[in-house]
């Protein structure tokens, strides 16, 4: 369906009004995609038993692929909850360039998602998340084609750091280098595996790194392969990971598949396999295990210095754990505790004491929250904070001390941020604590610390190298709980978070954001002229503090103008917004450019807006994008003014129609039910629209019956799997995998005369200039000989591919069937993609003579009708 926007532009053709209510809509949303994300729940005593018994065992597993989603989550459940080992999944991209199945969200904010998704599976899974610098920059063929646009080096350098951090046993990849994954970007995870497996021994490689870890060598290194006739089970490595775990209560597959669906955006929603799952693993390099991948490595306490003492303490608080009274071992989790610091691998000491105190936490029961009254405030805000702490056992427990602390910054030291206690936490017993803190001056905003420089063709650009490879931002403030146990002083951290209650749903915790003092949110991330006529734009100016005044400005490029130029305004409460005006004239020849506004506020600039995402299944994430927009003055001519346009999986294309002045309506069941389809010029399904809207499966017939009767019906790509009919247009044709992935490809005109290249707009190369991601995908490869053919395409070294755009005449009517990625082009703001597009849609009103005469002799010599 249509963004709740639509609904805005269907009711109110005030320009004013309708920006006025686009954010209010924004906040609503905010507030109902705020999840159930809580302060660490104690574990149950399934849980802390599989706890302690991990506390016992030292080894790891990295495994090792391209993209969110190509991770093996039985793998990954089967080593971190089976095997108990420390186990990690480095995604070498975010997922930025795939498509998305819940949003119209794209590009760098697909990418937070899937980063979160990954997290939320992680919760399921038991294992960690890491990710590179390399950005996901849409279907590859090729290997080398990819490391080119990544910058091999900068991207290997990274695989290096996240082993030298993590320190793998074994490192697992999900695809071979040789290609048998397919996408380019599979076979290059795995030659940067393979090539970091070895490099990240050797000291003389990113030396850089040793300022921080030292050298690593992994044991072995293996591909989570399949059978063939060359690697036939009884020569591979192979693990049922369909076994079942008593304590949990389910087998690793099923683990794997709550894990999974957890890929939303990608629509992987998956079903627990019950019974024998087995998987198999090629060796690729280091010591040849036999049978078991862990053959050989010492996983207990007596493979590091002194750790033998460690390894008996941890062995008798297991042996000893009664469920009905876990906190009976909490003396010996804190002799471990004291002996911890005997380790001399400080690896190991680290990451053992992260989980010896979360053991301690719960067996204690321990509730330890900090919360505050608001989800936001700004660098140098007054925050009131309440720490509240909870033993629900009987082991003495006194709260010493607690402290508040930044994750950038020092606080104002009129605003106390600890406090020294003596407080008996006894058994049941809420012990609070306010805090009203000063934020620092120079505290960082809560963007995502990948995004917060200019990104590179290929890449994130990171300046701080102990960033690299974390899958999200610290927290901007954590609340530190020093508690005495027995003599013993240990401390918790929980992060500072905001907490109501839904009368639905409940208490509902979001994360706590620092935002700059105003957010300046332009309606639009393009604003289309296509033609000289002035246009007025809204921006929308948010407080995020009490009392905010300042001016407000714009900038624009050379033959640009804006009228007025700069506004001053003032907001008195937190939370207000209000909508400034703006005369934009354009120039009168065609051309692109930038339009970036600023305030000033208190000798401050500030040039950013504010981005509020909302899934119901990952926590609300707040980005900070730059108060910029793209600026189109486009020639075009229109004639066409209706348009149906039917959703698919999500894409942007309809407010961009409407900019350009069509009436865009989006179809629903009473146009087909009530014969109201004749009403629209065109009508446009959806990037996979026969794959996601069931209604097709009945209405195809109705839409072919519209192009009969004269219509315009223009599909967009969808995949062979899964089509809810195979009636997409009067003739058969079949889709294939086939596409096109680089957005540079040279396109061969078929038909120079045809009309699709020449009615309203004449098309050139120039119109296929500065496309992005790819030209196209999911191409046609057979089809009746009733469809005409007018573009071509290839990428290098390939055959042409004639399959991107079938063009029939049907009835009276058209039929388009295109798979260039016009989802991505329009919302990119590319020139040439519109004008194109104008064509398609315009193609049923060719034949009109009104029209040519209207728009005069614009098509080349000897175009007939």
């Amino acid at each position: 369906m249509f963004s709740p926007f639509k609904v805005v532009n269907n009711l109110i053709s005030s320009s004013w009004l309708k920006s006025l209510l686009y954010q209010i809509l924004i906040v609503l949303f905010a507030i109902s995609a705020e999840l159930k994300f809580q302060p660490h729940e104690a574990l149950n005593a399934a849980q802390l038993k599989l706890a302690l018994e991990k506390l016992n065992i030292l080894g790891s597993v990295l495994y090792i692929a391209a993209h969110p989603d190509d991770e093996n989550t039985s793998v990954l459940s089967y080593f971190s909850s089976g095997r108990l080992l420390r186990t990690g999944y480095l995604s070498i991209t975010r997922g930025d360039g795939g498509q998305n199945l819940i949003g119209s969200e794209q590009d760098e904010i697909l990418g937070v998602i899937r980063t979160q998704e990954l997290l939320a599976a992680r919760r399921i899974d038991g294992a960690e998340q890491f990710f590179t610098r390399a950005i996901d920059f849409g279907y590859s063929k090729s290997p080398e084609e990819t490391l080119e646009i990544w910058d091999k080096q900068k991207i290997l350098s990274d695989v290096v750091w996240i082993i030298r951090k993590f320190r793998p046993d074994v490192i697992i990849t999900r695809f071979p280098p040789t290609g048998e994954g397919g996408h380019g970007h599979h076979t290059a995870s795995s030659i940067l595996a393979e090539e970091a497996f070895k490099m990240a021994a050797d000291s003389t490689k990113f030396p850089d790194q040793l300022k921080f870890v030292k050298p690593w060598q992994a044991k072995r290194i293996y591909w989570n392969s399949w059978p063939s006739d060359e690697r036939t089970p009884d020569k591979l490595i192979t693990i049922d990971l369909g076994s079942y775990n008593k304590l949990l209560g389910r087998s690793y597959t099923e683990i794997a598949a709550k894990s999974r669906t957890m890929h939303k955006s990608q629509g992987f929603g998956s079903m627990g396999r019950r019974g024998e799952t087995f998987n198999y693993f090629t060796y690729t390099g280091g010591e040849k295990a036999d049978k078991d991948l862990l053959e050989n490595i010492d996983l207990s306490w007596n493979r590091i210095p002194n750790g033998s003492r460690m390894g008996e303490i941890l062995k008798k608080a297991n042996e000893d754990f009664d469920p009905e009274n876990p906190s009976a071992i909490i003396p010996l989790l804190l002799e471990a505790n004291n002996e911890i610091k005997n380790i001399e691998d400080e690896y190991w000491a680290e990451v053992k004491k992260k989980e010896l105190l979360e053991v301690i936490r719960s067996a204690a029961g321990l509730w330890l929250e900090a919360i505050t009254g608001d989800f936001s405030a700004c660098p140098g805000d007054t925050l009131r904070i309440s720490a509240g702490a909870v033993n629900r056992s009987n082991f003495s427990l006194i709260l010493e001390k607690i402290e508040v602390k930044s994750s950038s910054g020092n606080f104002n030291p009129d605003y106390p941020n600890q406090k020294e206690l003596s407080d008996s936490l006894t058994y049941g017993k809420f012990v609070q604590n306010d805090f009203l803190i000063k934020l620092p001056e120079n505290i960082n905003y809560s963007q995502p610390y990948w995004l917060t420089e200019k990104k590179l063709k290929g890449s994130y650009q990171i300046n701080d190298q102990k960033l690299i490879g974390s899958a999200d931002n610290n927290t901007p403030l954590l609340v530190s709980f020093t508690i005495k146990a027995k003599g013993t002083e240990i401390t918790f951290e929980e992060p500072v978070q905001y907490r109501r209650v839904d009368p639905v749903d409940g208490e509902i915790y979001r994360p706590f954001a620092v935002t700059p003092n105003v957010s300046i949110n332009l309606n639009e991330k393009i604003y289309i002229f296509p033609d000289s006529n002035k246009k007025e734009i809204f921006i929308n100016l948010r407080s995020n503090k009490e009392s905010v005044s300042g001016s407000l400005k714009v900038l624009l490029p050379k033959n640009w103008k804006a009228e007025p130029g700069e506004i001053n305004f003032n907001l008195r409460n937190k939370g207000e917004e209000k909508l400034f005006g703006f005369t934009i004239y354009p120039p009168k020849e065609a051309g692109e450019g930038e339009i970036e506004m600023q305030a000033e506020v208190g000798g401050k600039i500030i040039k950013t807006g504010m981005r509020v995402i909302n899934h119901p299944h990952i926590p609300v994430q707040t980005i900070f994008p730059e108060s910029k927009a793209k600026l189109i003055r486009l020639e075009t001519k229109k004639v066409v003014k209706n348009i149906g346009y039917i959703m698919g999986s999500g894409d942007e294309i309809p407010e961009y129609l409407e900019q350009l002045g069509y009436n865009v309506v989006e179809l629903k069941d009473q146009h087909f039910n009530n014969g109201k389809l004749n009403s629209f010029d065109a009508i446009i399904a959806g990037v996979r629209a026969y794959n996601t809207q069931d209604k097709l499966a009945s209405e195809s017939k109705k839409l072919l019956e519209y192009v009969k009767d004269g219509g315009t019906l223009i599909v967009q790509y969808n995949v062979n799997r899964g089509l809810k009919t195979e009636e997409m247009g009067p003739y058969n044709f079949n889709l294939s995998r086939e596409r096109v992935t680089d957005e540079t490809a040279p396109v061969h005109f078929s038909k120079k005369e045809h009309q699709v290249l020449n009615f309203p707009n004449i098309i050139s190369q120039d119109d296929f200039k500065n496309w992005v991601q790819e030209r196209g995908l999911y191409f046609a490869d057979e089809w009746d000989p009733r469809y005409e053919t007018i573009l071509s395409t290839k990428d290098p070294g390939e055959s042409p591919l004639e399959g991107g755009l079938l063009f029939t005449r049907y009835g009276k009517g058209v039929f388009i069937y295109t798979g260039f990625s016009w989802f991505r082009q329009i919302p990119a703001g590319i020139p040439g993609a519109y004008r194109i597009f104008i064509n398609l849609i315009s193609a049923g009103k060719y034949n009109s003579s009104e029209l040519e005469k209207e728009l005069g002799s614009i098509n080349s010599p000897g175009l007939s009708p």
